[in-house]
């Protein structure tokens, strides 16, 4: 099984998933968002998996700071622009993907 982690090394819910999957032995790979963005094509995957509306991360500086809340937007658009933006972690587990920190859902994907 390939696991990709999509997130910052900084992030507190990526580093909590890091410490899930290594505490049951699960190889994983990271993709830190500060040092290579996302693609079109990545994230387009992602949003054919999880939808739009859950690749906001609504908590987010960014988001607060940008009035966000108050306006009309393509999620899209903006994490494209923004990878602050997007709600980490991303879990990838080859076809499947969850966004956010989810440790019930990566148990049952991580069963045999």
């Amino acid at each position: 099984m390939n696991i990709q982690i999509i997130g910052t090394k900084k992030c507190r819910e990526t580093k909590k998933a890091q410490l899930f999957f290594k505490e049951r032995g699960a190889p994983f790979h990271l993709l830190d968002l500060n040092e290579r963005e996302l693609s079109p094509g990545e994230l387009d995957k992602i949003i054919q998996k999880v939808g739009k509306d859950k690749i906001i991360d609504r908590e987010s500086k960014t988001y607060k700071d940008k009035g966000y809340a108050h306006r009309d937007y393509d999620p899209r658009e903006e994490v494209l622009e923004d990878n602050s933006l997007l709600k980490t972690p991303v879990i990838r587990f080859d076809r499947d993907v969850t966004v956010g920190y989810d440790p019930d859902r990566w148990k049952e994907i991580l069963k045999p």
